[in-house]
């Protein structure tokens, strides 16, 4: 059985052929700031090292990660871009609070996806404590910002292919 994989963002070097022609969008929460703006600033960085021009990354914020899906949701339907990449963190409290958060994010920003037919990727930390959230925007197990969007160039190459077929077929 493999060990467990330690540094997460050990991603290979994607470049899409029309990278520079993308738009991808990255909504940022505002709660726990330190750790989504390190993920935010992990995620620009990929997508400029893999072609997308600085110009066409649409970066906004929203309050919360509760508002992700929404934001998603709006910036999807409201703009010209190819992917949406959502990035919070929500961190165990006392209460229950956390568990209704993140799976209505989760499920929200997965919604969001499906029913805009573009990618919108789950850039959402759900840690049990906040060096757990530091550990993995930047720490010793890599930046789940990088990972974001590695999913999302993966993504849209994957609707690139699936399109290409349709195409073939007509």
């Amino acid at each position: 059985m493999p060990g467990k994989k330690k540094n997460l963002s050990a991603v290979r070097h994607i470049v899409l052929q029309e990278a520079e022609s993308l738009h991808i969008g990255i909504l940022v929460s505002q709660w726990n700031e330190e750790v989504t703006y390190a993920m935010r600033d992990a995620a620009v960085k990929t997508l400029m090292s893999s072609g997308i021009k600085k110009k066409n990354i649409l970066i906004q914020e929203v309050p919360g990660s509760f508002e992700l899906p929404a934001a998603a949701q709006m910036m999807a339907e409201l703009t010209d871009v190819s992917a949406v990449i959502c990035i919070g963190c929500v961190i165990q409290g006392e209460t229950r609070h956390f568990e209704f958060i993140s799976q209505a994010v989760a499920n929200g920003v997965m919604r969001v996806g499906l029913d805009q037919k573009i990618p919108v990727v789950f850039g959402v930390l759900t840690t049990d404590t906040y060096q757990q959230a530091r550990e993995r925007a930047g720490g010793k197990h890599g930046n789940k910002g990088v990972e974001a969007a590695a999913a999302a160039l993966k993504m849209i190459a994957l609707n690139d292919y699936f399109f290409g077929l349709f195409e073939q077929t007509l």
